[in-house]
């Protein structure tokens, strides 16, 4: 494979990495107050240019699909009032979006992104399912997966023209 068809399609690996440092530079851009544009600036010069011997517990993100981080970190912010309130649409009442941890706030508000982009919805819940999973030991993978469910079903039902309920 030549370099320009691995720029063009990269492994599968970099874009889950991907998804995981855009759901952390999220996470950071909430917490610390920054906006996108500084943090994926921060993740590209601090943490995603690590070398191969640099990894997840020395706070490297190696090998991610840059493209695509900077895609979601970018879309997920500019579109975080709409996102939010389709989350917590799909949320039960009783845990207002508030109220979760932030980086389970931060993994929901990529994954409903990506579902509004070209990427088949199985695809972008089974990759937050995995992110969610690194992350998480309890049932915030559950959650993940019911939320993204939900924002998904709404989104076909409003293209087919009918109720989501």
């Amino acid at each position: 494979m030549t370099d320009e068809t691995q720029t063009k399609n990269p492994p599968k690996r970099s874009r889950t990495v991907a998804r995981v440092a855009a759901v952390q530079a999220l996470f950071q851009c909430e917490q610390g107050g920054e906006n996108a544009e500084t943090v994926i600036s921060q993740f590209q010069r601090h943490r995603l240019a690590g070398s191969a011997e640099n990894g997840f517990d020395d706070g490297y993100v190696p090998d991610a699909d840059f493209k695509l981080f900077g895609l979601i970190v970018k879309g997920a912010t500019l579109a975080q009032d709409r996102i939010d309130t389709a989350l917590a649409d799909a949320l039960p009442e009783s845990w207002p979006l508030s109220r979760l941890d932030p980086v389970l706030r931060a993994l929901l508000r990529a994954g409903a992104w990506e579902l509004g982009q070209d990427v088949p919805a199985r695809v972008v819940i089974n990759e937050y399912l995995d992110v969610a999973h690194g992350f998480f030991s309890g049932d915030e993978a559950r959650l993940v997966n019911g939320v993204l469910d939900a924002l998904t079903r709404k989104t076909e039902a409003e293209k087919n023209g009918s109720d989501a309920s």
